[in-house]
């Protein structure tokens, strides 16, 4: 994957069909675009308006006066961000070009919402000031302990987020999150969050959805069975009503087979001639931004088993 370029990059419209489905791959991919409400994102930015409190009614007489509540509402400025990213394929790809469309869609889009998904749960800095992210969450713990349990910490979750005035209604789960909710087990062994062995699948957690994407995980040094040492983050849960994220016209997507890509960076970094090396280059870009109230999410954060 390469991380500078240096072309003359050509401009190629795809055929609408395939636009249509890279763009939707991206959104199937991640889970905080599937959770959250899309909205329009001129290349400009968009200020968008935020409801700081609710109003607040009152009992009255007959004939008394009625009370008058007016909440205050505030704003923030959605910006866009790029994100990129350059797949090198074999020339020969170009002989079948529906083998190109299908590897396009295949892995560009994955990339982006992976990335997309990592940023906002905090794994990396955040690309601008008016982009938000769930770093400074408060973390709800999915360890079991002497004291709590996976489900506790669930439930912590859930009262976290209805302090701050939200209501639970999705969660975004790391695929490691999986194992920690599968190892899950009433006091009679029975697993909490599935219906049966067979079946596997994590569909629901305290009765609201569940989406996973491989993004939504972070690093940490616990182990499952040992000192906790620091947590890996494995989700996040939150009010989904309090997100929004826009997109400037979609994925743009460029092809060049004559100039000089770097792939890697530092020591690491190999200079590839596309064209001596009869090699294509494929560019995807989208423009993003993402506001919330973060506020009303709460991360979640687990240990990984020994390996």
């Amino acid at each position: 994957m390469a991380t500078g370029v240096e072309i003359n990059r050509t401009n190629v419209t795809l055929p609408a069909d395939v636009s249509r489905e890279i763009m939707q791959k991206v959104k199937e991919d991640s889970a905080i675009m599937r959770l959250s409400t899309q909205i329009e994102l001129p290349g400009r930015g968009t200020t968008i308006p935020v409801i700081l409190g609710d109003p607040t009614a009152q009992w009255v007489a007959e004939t008394g006066t009625k009370p008058v509540s007016n909440p205050s509402v505030g704003t923030k400025l959605m910006s866009a961000y790029k994100m990129a990213v350059i797949e090198i394929f074999s020339k020969e790809f170009t002989r079948d070009m529906k083998a190109l469309y299908d590897a396009l869609i295949a892995r560009l889009p994955a990339a982006l919402a992976k990335l997309f998904d990592y940023t906002v749960l905090g794994g990396t800095d955040k690309p601008g000031a008016n982009f938000d992210n769930f770093a400074s969450c408060t973390a709800c713990s999915l360890i079991p302990s002497s004291d709590a349990s996976t489900y506790d910490g669930l439930v912590a979750a859930d009262t976290e987020i209805a302090t701050h005035g939200g209501i639970l209604n999705g969660f975004g789960l790391g695929a490691q999150a999986r194992g920690i909710l599968l190892s899950a087990t009433d006091s009679t062994g029975r697993p909490l969050f599935v219906n049966s062995v067979a079946e596997g699948a994590i569909p629901r957690i305290l009765g609201v959805p569940t989406v996973f994407n491989r993004g939504l995980y972070v690093a940490g040094t616990a182990v499952a069975g040992s000192d906790p040492g620091d947590p890996a983050v494995v989700g996040v849960a939150g009010d989904w009503t309090k997100a929004m994220y826009g997109m400037v016209e979609g994925v743009n997507i460029s092809f060049n087979d004559k100039g000089v890509v770097t792939v890697g960076s530092g020591s690491d970094a190999v200079q590839v001639n596309l064209w001596q090396q009869n090699m294509i280059g494929v560019l995807a870009e989208v423009e993003i931004g993402f506001r919330a109230d973060t506020d009303c999410f709460a991360l979640l954060t687990g240990a990984i088993p020994t390996t």
